[in-house]
Formats: structure tokens, C-alpha cells, sequence
């Protein structure tokens, strides 16, 4: 008898990446301040890779990333890197998807807005202009401004 499962699918592309942050576990009962190196990273979370284990669903903070951000979200793997047991592969849930990494150009998937083009914005000034001629803003003279009592 076959049984079938669906198939397990990412929901944003994983990049490959040594960017460094400072994590810091959110749990008094598990604490956690270290500096540490993310090597995976996608618009849902990350990868890093840490002196001391973390329990999974502890809530951390990820700060000092690039640009100087930072986001939270909840250890969701922990994982031993070799038999001595001093290097783990902790991976990160964040709580708020997106591109918290700095990533110059994300995958399309990520679901990211990107910065606004300069045609964009070529398009939102003429839009300005063209609403200086509709109502209120067409009562007003564009000649500047002069006293009636003054001549």
C-alpha cells in the first residue's frame, strides 16, 4: 500500500549568505546574547549558526542587522554542527516575512516592494501637478498672493 503526502514546498527561495547580527534570546529561563553569523536567509526566516543550543518556540530578537535593523521571531529548528557539540544551526521563524537582510535584488518570491523606480516617480509629481487644477485647489490664483488693501 502507497501512501502519498503532499509535496513540501518552500514558500520563498533560501540564499546562501555570511551576514553578521547579534541574536538575543527573548526567554529568561533560556538566555542568549551573542554575536552570530546568519548563513541561510529567505524572506520567512533564517539559518545562523550559534555557540549554544536554543529550545525550539523561544522567542528571539535579531539586531545590528545591515542597515541597521532589526526583527523577532521564534527559533523554529536546532540542529548540532559536528559530534562536539559546540556549534549548532539554529533557524529562525520571523514573525513579519520580508527582506530584513538588506538583499540588493530578492528573489522575486520574497513578495518584496521595491524602492520606487524614478519613472515612478516622474509619474507621481505629474499627478500632483494635474491635481493643483481640480477643485479646491483651482479657487486660488497661481500668481502669488497680494492685499486687497494694498495697491
Amino acid at each position: 500500500m502507497e501512501i502519498l503526502t503532499p509535496k513540501a514546498t518552500r514558500q520563498s527561495t533560501r540564499l546562501r549568505v555570511q551576514i553578521l547580527l547579534t541574536v538575543t534570546s527573548l526567554d529568561r529561563i533560556h538566555p542568549l546574547s551573542a554575536k552570530c553569523v546568519a548563513l541561510v536567509v529567505s524572506a520567512q526566516g533564517c539559518g545562523f549558526r550559534a555557540s549554544q543550543a536554543l529550545p525550539l518556540e523561544t522567542p528571539v530578537l535579531l539586531s545590528d542587522l545591515p542597515g541597521g535593523g532589526s526583527a523577532s521571531g521564534r527559533v523554529a529548528s536546532c540542529l548540532p554542527l559536528g559530534n562536539d557539540g559546540k556549534q549548532f544551526l539554529i533557524g529562525v521563524a520571523l514573525y513579519n516575512h520580508g527582506n530584513v537582510w538588506g538583499i540588493a535584488d530578492p528573489p522575486k518570491d520574497w513578495n518584496c516592494v521595491s524602492p520606487p523606480t524614478t519613472s515612478s516617480s516622474n509619474m507621481a509629481k505629474n499627478a500632483a501637478a494635474k491635481s493643483k487644477d481640480v477643485w479646491p485647489y483651482n479657487l486660488f490664483s497661481n500668481h502669488g498672493e497680494t492685499h486687497p488693501g494694498r495697491k
